[in-house]
């Protein structure tokens, strides 16, 4: 594996860490939040050293494309946090894009794995997006099923007017 490789597979072992934890832990704490940047961080670091690899096409690839939508996912769940707008529902934004990008990165992190596995070299395309659509489909499911309830266990003062449904 190239330097680049190694720096990339660190920040994202680095993410899924700290994404778990921010996931797990109670919301709006010194912990969420110094947690949260750690996830933001390692991302934006993952996400821009994915841009450098050409290794599997040779050129700007469906992973690239990947990586700029995680890119974007993360971009669109921090700035309601820094301007606590749309009004009222800043707080839904943030959790269901933060946690899309989680799922997006867990999803990456079976895909990769799935692909590596004796006998699948034959078939990456289809183990890639069989993983890919069926751990993204479970996190989908578990977001909208969990994201009201954690959104209503966030003390009130970082909710501000931000309601959940459910």
């Amino acid at each position: 594996m190239s330097t680049l490789g190694w720096i990339h597979t660190n920040f994202g072992i680095v993410a899924l860490l700290a994404g778990t934890a921010v996931v797990l832990l109670r919301k709006g704490t010194r912990w969420h939040r110094t947690l949260g940047h750690v996830y933001l961080t390692s991302m934006v670091a993952l996400n821009v050293s994915a841009l450098f690899i050409y290794r599997l096409y040779g050129h700007f690839g469906p992973f690239h494309w990947m990586a700029l939508g995680s890119l974007f996912s993360l971009v669109v769940g921090m700035v309601p946090v820094f301007t606590r707008r749309p009004k009222g529902r800043w707080l839904a934004f943030h959790a269901a894009y933060i946690n899309g990008s989680f799922v997006g990165l867990v999803a990456a992190t079976a895909a990769e794995i799935t692909s590596r596995l004796p006998g699948t070299d034959d078939a990456f395309g289809l183990v890639v997006a069989g993983t890919s659509i069926v751990v993204m489909g479970v996190g989908i499911y578990l977001i909208q099923r969990n994201l009201p309830q954690s959104i209503n266990r966030t003390p009130v003062r970082f909710r501000g007017t931000a309601q959940a449904k459910g």
